[in-house]
């Protein structure tokens, strides 16, 4: 009893110790409630306990869950785009401007449809006299190419009608060759007895019966040509140029009056007859004056002022 009394004794001249309250140790990762009762719920199903993350160690708080933004951000950046994801990404791209454009036509069109009754009535009057305006254009323009038509056409003509003219003219003049129907009359003096005169009667009768183009051998006749004897070896120089028998006339011109013109009674062909010469008169239906004539200046004729 003393014993026991003096530890009594003792301990009460000790002061007594401070009580502090007990401060709840820091769970350690997985210690939550919700990780204590998933953890429980495993160990009743029988499930093995889940492993901590590759490079944690224990006692290290795990790093919390990415979230759906996280995620989609990692997938997104850096851009990995394949040649058909960027020929797919330029299709689309060209498909909504199309579509774009064709709605802008479309609200352009569209604007008329909010506009009142008098302003569509307005309208429609522009569009009218616009059309009455293009309408009398295109009718100026269509007379306007009809008398380019006409004169073109007109000018053409007349220059048609010039070079036809000049061709006729030239056949007159000799500067052109000539052909079409005609005769062939071929005289033979075997005596020497036709002259320069009797060839110039013959000429004359031919001309009188509608010759247009004459060639006596490979002269030809205009209306400046001459015929002259030859006095030094016999012969008949025409335009200056000997020629010699058998003197045969090439004659463009109407056989039916040419050869008629020539037997006429006391006609050419009489008259040659009675000089011992034989004159051959043929009609063709084409023959060819091919000799042309140089035509002479003229020295003193000019043409009249009209």
């Amino acid at each position: 009893m003393s014993e026991e009394r003096e530890p009594r004794e003792r301990d009460a001249g000790r002061p007594e110790p401070e009580l502090r309250p007990e401060v709840p140790a820091a769970p350690e990762a997985g210690d939550t409630p919700g990780a204590r009762s998933a953890a429980a719920a495993r160990e009743a199903s029988g499930e093995p306990p889940v492993a901590a993350p590759a490079g944690s160690e224990p006692g290290e708080p795990a790093e919390p869950p990415a979230d759906g933004r996280t995620r989609l951000k990692a997938a997104v950046w850096p851009l990995r785009v394949s040649r058909g994801q960027l020929v797919v990404a330029l299709l689309l791209f060209a498909l909504g401007l199309a579509l774009a454009i064709q709605v802008r036509s479309t609200n352009d069109h569209s604007e008329l449809r909010g506009a009142r009754q008098e302003d569509l009535v307005r309208i429609l009057d522009e569009l009218d006299g616009k059309q009455q305006r293009l309408q009398s254009e295109r009718t100026q323009l269509e007379q306007s190419l009809a008398q380019l038509e006409n004169s073109s056409n007109q000018a053409k003509e007349a220059q048609e009608q010039t070079r036809k003219k000049a061709a006729e003219l030239g056949v007159l003049a000799g500067t052109e060759k000539a052909t079409g129907p005609g005769i062939v009359l071929t005289i033979d003096d075997p005596q020497g007895q036709v002259k320069a005169d009797m060839l110039l009667d013959t000429l004359q009768e031919l001309r009188a019966a509608g010759a247009e183009a004459i060639q006596i051998n490979d002269v030809r006749v205009v209306a400046g040509t001459y015929f002259t004897d030859n006095s030094s070896g016999g012969g008949v120089q025409i335009d200056g140029k000997s020629v010699s028998q058998p003197f045969r006339f090439t004659v463009v011109g109407n056989p039916q009056d040419l050869a008629p013109a020539l037997n006429i009674p006391g006609g050419v062909v009489r008259s040659l007859e009675n000089h011992q010469a034989r004159a051959t008169i043929v009609q063709q239906q084409k023959v060819l004056v091919d000799a042309l004539a140089t035509p002479k200046p003229l020295q003193y004729g000019k043409p009249a002022a009209k």
